[in-house]
């Protein structure tokens, strides 16, 4: 019996995995792709997180039909402050602050409302969904490579892109080294309902334990982002309710009044890791399974979207001139385009969280100088707006938001 083929094969139904599936059949309906996801086929998402959702990441989804989907629930990041102080600080001065006007910084999008809009569009562009399976092994041959599901089913295709996290079993099975370090820290995510009026303005206070980021939801709601050393997270989460809730209005401070929690806690080990290569003999990594990097500055989801535009145009671009389009010059490409721009984000992430996250005084003053300056040049405030919205530098035509 001949195996089935299809010119794409995507390993992984995360946002990232799907946004590439759709953007592909937008921009070459002719070509066959089929999406692999451990979870059930049009199974409801239970993710109760938001993600911050740069400009460029909005423009790229209102030119696949996406955006209208989720643009209703979907909070305007209007303003955002930074501070720098101690736990016990009542008082935290702005040391930086982005003003409407100043740049186009975002919006924040439920995941489940975002993942299920993505599930519709792919299903309805003709994506082949295969739910409840995996890739478990695949061989790279003369033309074509062979993909092995875990029902023991296979597939050939021109292409197989491994969009499965930053655990990848598919990255390690084509060979590709990492480089990747543990930052020893935690991220406490959940939800918080205050008693005043956000406003749109999110606040990325800096804590001598990590990042402590207040982002702003529908309603009178935030979604926090809480770091904290590896050892002391699981603590927090198993504080009683109101002992919980001292230690949340301690970090988040007084501004937006009486707070609490309403959302489910979770906790995720903070660590970087950057593939040495993006590509294999027709293999591409996408998302995190090519780079997972600090959420300091919530950049992670906009990273793996720009991966998807990218790596789309590329190949849809390879099929319209009538290519192979696992080429090793089509996916040289796709690795050229993203490689700078991703370890660029990843150190200075990762500066970033080395130079905030400590209380040493003399880094306190450095910092404190650093931002006032900054605060101060408008033009340089424009540039650090532009790079949260995801705008600066040669960008995929998906992101510009024009089709491809």
């Amino acid at each position: 019996m001949q195996d089935a083929h299809s010119d794409v094969v995507i390993a992984g139904g995360g946002a990232v995995g799907l946004s590439l599936a759709v953007a592909l059949k937008a921009g070459a309906p002719g070509l066959s792709v089929t999406l692999v996801d451990i979870a059930p086929s049009g199974s409801p998402p239970r993710d109760e997180r938001a993600s911050a959702i740069s400009a460029a990441a909005r423009k790229m989804f209102e030119a696949l039909g996406v955006w209208g989907e989720v643009a209703s629930a979907a909070q305007p990041i209007l303003a955002m402050d930074i501070t720098d102080s101690r736990g016990q600080d009542r008082v935290r001065p702005v040391l930086l602050s982005f003003e409407p006007g100043e740049g186009t910084l975002g919006h924040m999008v439920p995941n489940g409302l975002l993942h299920g809009a993505l599930q519709r569009a792919a299903a309805a562009k003709g994506v082949t969904l295969i739910g409840s399976s995996e890739v478990r092994d695949f061989a790279a041959g003369t033309g074509r490579t062979t993909v092995t599901l875990g029902d023991g089913r296979t597939l050939t295709a021109s292409l197989l892109v491994a969009a499965d996290g930053g655990r990848s079993r598919l990255r390690g099975l084509a060979g590709i080294p990492v480089l990747s370090w543990a930052y020893r820290q935690a991220a406490i995510v959940t939800t918080a309902e205050h008693e005043k009026d956000h406003r749109g303005r999110a606040v990325e206070h800096f804590l001598p334990s990590g990042p402590f980021a207040i982002l702003p939801l529908s309603g009178k709601r935030s979604s926090l982002v809480w770091t904290e050393p590896e050892k002391e997270a699981p603590r927090l989460l198993a504080l009683p309710e109101a002992e919980f809730t001292r230690e949340l209005e301690r970090r988040f401070g007084y501004r937006l009044g009486a707070v609490r929690p309403v959302g489910k806690r979770q906790s995720f080990p903070l660590s970087l890791l950057l593939a040495r290569s993006f590509i294999a003999p027709r293999f591409a990594l996408c998302g995190d399974a090519a780079h997972v990097i600090h959420p300091v500055a919530g950049q992670g989801l906009n990273l793996g979207l720009k991966d998807a535009a990218a790596l789309a145009e590329a190949v849809v671009d390879a099929h319209r001139l009538g290519l192979d389009i696992g080429l090793p010059s089509v996916l040289a490409r796709y690795e050229s385009w993203r490689r700078f721009d991703t370890v660029r984000m990843a150190f200075v992430t990762d500066a970033f969280n080395r130079l905030f996250s400590n209380d040493n005084p003399l880094l306190r003053l450095a910092r404190g100088i650093g931002l006032g300056v900054v605060d101060r040049l408008t033009g340089l405030k424009g540039l650090f707006a532009a790079e949260a919205g995801g705008t600066v530098g040669p960008a995929p035509r998906l992101l510009r938001g024009e089709r491809i």
